[in-house]
C-alpha cells in the first residue's frame, strides 16, 4: 500500500459498520493503519468487524445502536473520540430502504427513512466535526449515497430524495469545513452483493443464509451493468480509502459513483445477444 494510502495515527467512526459496505470501509481503513470504531443496531455484527479490524493491528471500538436515536448517536461519537483521544474520519453508511409505491406509502414510512437515511447523517456529521474543529487536525467525511440520488427511483422515491439531499449536504460541507481542512466526499453504490440484499437482514452476518439466485436472474443482473457484474463491498472500501487518505488530499465535495457503469449507462442494458439496447426489443448500434 502505498504511503499516502497509509492511515497511521487516524481514527474512524464508522455508522453502519457491522455489515456490508459498512464494514468493508471499516476493515479497510483498518487495514491503512486507522483505528476504528464501529456503530451497528446489531451488537454481534459491530463486535465482529471490530474484533476482524484489530486483527490488522489497530484500536477497534465496537458501539451499539440505533443513528435514529440522535443521542445515542452523539454519545457514540464522543465515546469514539474520547476513546481514541481525537476522531479524523467519519463514514456516513448507514442507512435502508424498503420499495412500495408512494401512493401507498404511509407518513410512519417515510418518517423512517428520512431519519436512518437523512437525519443520522446530519447529526453524526454535526458531532463528528465539532470534535474535529476542535482538534485542529483536519478531517475527512466520507457519505455512502446511491446512484439513486441521480436519476428516477419509482417505488422508491423518499429513499432517493434522502439520497439526493445528502449529495447536496455533502457539497455544502465540503465548502463550509474547507476552512478546518475538512474534506467532504460521497460515494455512490450501485447493485454490490451485502448480507441485506441477500435476505441476511437482521442478526450476525451468515452467508450460508443467503438466498441463491438463479442463472437467468444472474444473467439479467449482469446485463444491467456494463461491467458485467455486481459490485463487491470491498470495492466501495477501496473508494471510501482513497477519500479518506491523502491520495485525494485536494478533492472535496465530490460524489463518486462506484456502481460498474450503471449511472453512466443511463438505462442502457446489454441485450441477450450482446448488443446494447434500451429494452429487449430495441437494439442499436452497427450490425
Amino acid at each position: 500500500m502505498t504511503d499516502r494510502a497509509r492511515l497511521d495515527g487516524q481514527a474512524a467512526f464508522i455508522t453502519g459498520g457491522g455489515g456490508g459496505i459498512g464494514r468493508a470501509i471499516a476493515l479497510r481503513l483498518a487495514e491503512a493503519g486507522a483505528d476504528v470504531a464501529i456503530f451497528d443496531i446489531f451488537p454481534e455484527r459491530a463486535e465482529e468487524a471490530a474484533a476482524r479490524a484489530a486483527e490488522k493491528g489497530v484500536r477497534a471500538l465496537a458501539i451499539a445502536g440505533d443513528v435514529m436515536d440522535a443521542a445515542a448517536l452523539r454519545d457514540a461519537i464522543d465515546h469514539g473520540a474520547e476513546t481514541f483521544g481525537h476522531l479524523d474520519i467519519l463514514v456516513n453508511n448507514a442507512g435502508g430502504v424498503s420499495g412500495r409505491p408512494f401512493l401507498e406509502q404511509s407518513e410512519r414510512s417515510m418518517r423512517k427513512h428520512v431519519d436512518i437515511n437523512l437525519m443520522s447523517m446530519l447529526i453524526a456529521t454535526q458531532a463528528a466535526a465539532q470534535h474535529m474543529v476542535a482538534g485542529r487536525r483536519g478531517g475527512a467525511i466520507v457519505n455512502v449515497a446511491s446512484i439513486e440520488a441521480s436519476r428516477a427511483a419509482p417505488n422508491f422515491a423518499v429513499y432517493a430524495a434522502c439520497k439526493a439531499g445528502m449529495v447536496s449536504f455533502t457539497r455544502s460541507m465540503a465548502i463550509e469545513l474547507a476552512e478546518h481542512g475538512i474534506r467532504v466526499n460521497c460515494i455512490a453504490p450501485d447493485h454490490t452483493v451485502t448480507p441485506g440484499n441477500q435476505g441476511n437482514r437482521q442478526g450476525a452476518v451468515d452467508p450460508a443464509t443467503w438466498r441463491r439466485r438463479g442463472a437467468e436472474e444472474i444473467d439479467a443482473m449482469n446485463r444491467l451493468i456494463p461491467l458485467g457484474r455486481e459490485g463487491i463491498d470491498s470495492e466501495c472500501g477501496d473508494a471510501a480509502l482513497f477519500l479518506a487518505s491523502t491520495m485525494a488530499s485536494y478533492v472535496t465535495g465530490v460524489c463518486l459513483p462506484v456502481d460498474g457503469g450503471t449511472w453512466a449507462s443511463s438505462g442502457w442494458v446489454r441485450g441477450r445477444d450482446g448488443r446494447w439496447t434500451l429494452n429487449e426489443g430495441l437494439s442499436f448500434g452497427p450490425s
